[in-house]
């Protein structure tokens, strides 16, 4: 039902500015710079040209069909708008414009919501930052970002929308589809998670909640997912939970509750932004696996400890190498490194030595965590041949200069996420292993 808000074939904006100040300069700019080849239709009173695109002065003048508004105009303003859109037929609505419910108004967003179900109109916003895919070269948001990639980004905060997909663009790994939900007036979380469900170009759902409008389908849509979901709730703190309302006026609601039903559905909780970000970088490019024999290989002593420290507090017991594992790397590991988990292969580490190790080693394992701690020539060479051992491989690569930048580069654009920090690594992989047995 949501296939024409997020794939349309034209849209019209609504507040579209000839002033490159405004925002509805800069989504008039970011749908016709990102690609977009579908009809576009800016939308002002004044009529004229902008951007080279004849100006409707109503909605109502566009000749053709309209799948999808984007409207950016004052919030007093809106509910005339609404019903313009009602009579031209158009079913979709992303409403940027702030001022309803988040700032005292709620009959005005009240308002806008009766009319939007008197036409069968279905609303993202108010007061967000729109829409992009990347895969439909559709930004009707900001900033203008075109990487392709796997990641849904469902969002109440348009910035932390905007700083994941920021992040990923930087990892060069993209995203699918970026949505700021902003009050949820209308599309929530339940909304969101079924489609991206069953999205073509999507394998991990990574939300920023402040609130579950029905806890009860939230479980159920959950539940029925078809990709791994991820979700930051902020708001866990009594100061927290009052920030949440001044917000979008959400209903934080009770951590403890809301941790259990994540629990009973299959919900990947993250604790922070960072988490999230990785949480969901791990699952669009990693499969959970089975089992609790995590072999970590490093060329860095302290890395490895400190590993090992976040796996264990977080009930995932580090095994100790037996006597097989150590036989099997006395040649491999240098006379002064460490055979226990984890294997020290010390400074004199090269990328050999690990695909060496992980070839030796990968049927007495379940999973690799590979911490490339020095500046490691063809890491992502020796990476891409361990991964092809069928093992889950999650690598952390830090102080490695230029090395590392060179070789974290290649590691993604083989599809091989890589983590700056072994603890960052280590959650990873207990994210990927509750997972795992979420999906038993």
């Amino acid at each position: 039902m949501l296939e024409k808000m997020f794939y349309p074939e034209s849209v019209a904006v609504i507040g579209a500015s000839a002033d490159p100040r405004k925002l509805g300069h800069v989504v008039l700019r970011n749908i016709v710079e990102g690609g977009f080849k579908g009809k576009v239709y800016p939308i002002n009173p004044k009529g004229g040209e902008i951007l080279g695109l004849k100006v409707y002065k109503s909605v109502l003048e566009v000749p053709d069909e309209i799948d999808l508004a984007v409207i950016i105009v004052p919030a007093k303003l809106v509910p005339d708008v609404m019903e313009d859109l009602g009579k031209k037929g158009v079913k979709n609505a992303v409403i940027i414009t702030g001022g309803f419910r988040e700032a005292g108004n709620e009959e005005l967003e009240e308002k806008v919501v009766e009319i939007a179900r008197r036409y069968g109109i279905r609303i993202v916003g108010p007061n967000c930052q729109g829409i992009n895919n990347t895969h439909h070269n559709f930004c009707a948001s900001w900033p203008l970002i075109t990487m392709k990639g796997k990641i849904a980004i469902a969002s109440q905060s348009g910035t932390v929308a905007a700083a994941l997909a920021e992040w990923s663009q930087r990892d060069g790994i993209g995203f699918s589809t970026f949505v700021s939900l902003g009050n949820k007036a209308d599309v929530d979380e339940v909304d969101v998670i079924n489609f991206f469900s069953e999205d073509k170009n999507t394998e991990v759902i990574a939300l920023y909640i402040e609130g579950v409008r029905d806890g009860r389908k939230f479980m159920e849509a959950a539940k029925k997912s078809k990709k791994p979901i991820v979700v930051l709730k902020p708001g866990v703190t009594e100061r927290g939970a009052k920030a949440v309302q001044s917000h979008t006026k959400s209903m934080a609601g009770r951590n403890e509750v809301f941790d259990a039903a994540c629990k009973q559905s299959g919900v990947i909780r993250a604790e922070n932004l960072e988490e999230l970000y990785d949480f969901a970088k791990a699952f669009a490019y990693l499969k959970p696996f089975k089992g609790d024999r995590i072999l970590i290989v490093t060329s860095s002593g302290g890395s490895g400890i400190l590993a090992v420290d976040v796996l264990e507090s977080n009930g995932v017991k580090v095994f100790e190498a037996d006597e097989e594992i150590k036989s099997r790397l006395r040649d491999i590991v240098p006379p002064h490194g460490i055979l226990d988990n984890p294997i020290d292969l010390t400074g004199d580490a090269t990328a050999e030595m690990y695909l060496e190790v992980a070839k030796a080693t990968h049927d007495l394992v379940d999973a690799f965590l590979l911490i490339f701690g020095d500046p490691i020539e063809n890491a992502a060479e020796a990476t891409a041949e361990i991964v092809k051992l069928g093992k889950t491989v999650v690598v952390a690569f830090l102080g490695g200069g230029e090395v590392e930048r060179k070789e974290v580069e290649k590691m993604h654009s083989y599809g091989i996420p890589v983590f700056p920090t072994p603890e960052r690594a280590a959650k990873v992989l207990v994210a990927l292993k509750r997972w795992y047995e979420c999906m038993r």
